[in-house]
């Protein structure tokens, strides 16, 4: 394909801009008292659970010996912890501790403001451009690096706020994977379709918001946090869902990175979620959050017997 100079020209003038403008010129950067690196790696551990010394080199591109250095600044500070593998006493796996999970929250509610104060300045259309644009750019640069082809059609964005078809098709996405999990039918269907269109009208408040996972033009995910249902300065987690082909992606995770990022900014003091006994891949995600389970029921308001679960992460716990 034939590249127009001109345009390779302005995205390396855009490039050099958005590197001065984010900080990264600086020595430390997201409001941390960290550098680029540190708070990549903070990010990056916390977007993959846990990682080993040697897949950090792969996922940062540094050289060993920074990463060992970098790895043993942030076990200092508090931020990481190190244990021994499973498969291989020998090996490390590295993963955050409470302070490095609080950490990455602050980061990313940083990250958040400085982003949405920018785009506010643009249009709808604009926005959306954009985030296709830096997304589809992000992933060319990485296969570039590692001498693969992005796979046609396989990058998922992740955006907030509503679109049309979002009722729709989170109603969709509940009904469809519920059916198969648990056997409900209709009446489960209408309640979330009813639960959502009555929340969809609320974004507006602040305390409100919902995030959507995109491929192309589908929403293939969604996580929403509402903050006015509880009534008690705790933030209600809700229709978090994924489309069956896009699970153990790191999709879920990213979509919960954005809501805990959201409720942090906003000062909840806790957030709950309710869920169903048996989702395992689901409540590891949440743990992974901080998320305990806090109760426990069987209940039949779905039309079908099941054991409900009742799941509360505390922020205002301190390690």
């Amino acid at each position: 394909m034939t590249i127009d100079p001109s345009v390779v020209e302005q995205v390396r003038a855009a490039s050099r801009t958005m590197v001065r403008e984010l900080g990264f010129m600086r020595t430390t950067l997201a409001g941390t008292d960290y550098s680029p690196s540190a708070v990549h790696t903070l990010l990056e551990l916390s977007a993959r659970g846990t990682l080993s010394a040697a897949q950090l080199v792969q996922v940062l591109g540094l050289e060993k010996s920074s990463v060992s250095r970098l790895v043993a600044k942030l076990v200092r500070s508090g931020e990481v912890q190190e244990t021994a593998s499973d498969d291989d006493a020998r090996t490390k796996r590295l993963s955050l501790t409470a302070q490095g999970t609080r950490t990455v929250g602050a980061i990313h509610a940083y990250g958040q403001r400085q982003v949405t104060t920018a785009l506010t300045a643009l249009d709808g259309a604009q926005q959306r451009s954009i985030a296709q644009g830096l997304e589809a750019y992000a992933q060319a640069l990485r296969a570039q690096r590692l001498g693969a082809e992005p796979p046609a059609g396989s990058v998922i964005r992740v955006s907030s706020g509503y679109r049309p078809g979002l009722i729709g098709r989170v109603t969709e996405m509940h009904a469809s994977f519920y059916s198969r999990h648990s056997g409900f039918g209709q009446f489960f269907e209408s309640q979330v379709a009813t639960g959502i269109a009555a929340f969809a009208g609320r974004l507006n408040q602040p305390r409100n918001g919902i995030w959507v996972a995109e491929q192309g033009p589908r929403i293939v995910g969604s996580v929403a946090i509402d903050g006015e249902d509880l009534g008690n300065g705790e933030a209600h987690l809700r229709w978090f869902i994924l489309d069956e082909h896009c699970r153990g992606q790191g999709v879920g995770r990213r979509l919960l990175e954005e809501a805990m990022a959201f409720c942090a900014e906003q000062g909840f003091s806790a957030v709950q979620l309710w869920t169903f006994k048996g989702l395992d891949a689901a409540r590891r995600l949440y743990e992974s959050f901080g998320f305990e389970l806090t109760r426990e029921a069987q209940g039949d308001q779905w039309g079908t017997s099941v054991t409900e679960q009742q799941f509360t992460r505390d922020l205002t716990r301190r390690s």
